[in-house]
């Protein structure tokens, strides 16, 4: 079974080779975001929540132990307890997301999605809102993107149907996509 569930990973992670060059677009349009002093915000629910929390603080603290560098703007949008539950009572939970991205989000600023399924109300919203907005979006999507599929304006999609393999997928390309951004931040001195 463990060596089947390996062969599995092994097989799912060649497949993300065919995803090179949008990877090196998503880098250069976090690289420009930073380079120009605008903000880069970062959602996702349950998992991938806590996956764009970790993510954001790779760049808000540290992404490798031996670079010693400024902090890059990548925010969350879920921001707390409170935040999330008031609006999900005074308004509805679609709007937690969007909400937060109104609030502190510029024209110039990118927002970044996590989603395995691409149906999630707050995240249809939240992009939506960002097009609207005329913020550039960034959709980390599992299966076939689902109702976010064509909303964003660069996307990519996981081929699995297993939310953990998709999560895992998501928090790889991540932290490859965060290492290749920071290189280039740190060269442009």
């Amino acid at each position: 079974m463990f060596k089947s569930f390996l062969e599995q990973d092994v097989s799912l992670t060649k497949k993300l080779l065919s995803l090179e060059t949008s990877i090196n677009d998503i880098i250069g349009v976090i690289f420009n975001t930073i380079k120009k002093k605008n903000k880069v915000f970062i959602c996702g629910n349950g998992g991938s929540a806590a996956d764009a929390q970790h993510l954001a603080a790779e760049f808000l603290v540290r992404l490798r132990p031996n670079i010693n560098r400024k902090p890059f703007p990548l925010i969350t949008l879920m921001q707390d307890s409170s935040t999330l539950s008031a609006c999900s009572n005074d308004f509805d939970f679609k709007y937690i997301f969007s909400r937060n991205l109104e609030a502190m989000a510029n024209k110039n600023d990118l927002l970044i999605c996590l989603s395995t399924s691409g149906n999630s109300k707050n995240i249809i919203e939240v992009l939506k809102y960002a097009r609207r907005k005329k913020i550039k979006s960034i959709s980390f999507l599992g299966k076939k993107g689902g109702k976010c599929r064509g909303i964003s304006n660069l996307e990519i999609f996981i081929p699995s149907n297993i939310t953990s393999k998709i999560q895992e997928c998501h928090l790889m390309l991540g932290h490859y996509i965060l290492e290749k951004v920071e290189d280039r931040l740190l060269n442009e001195k």
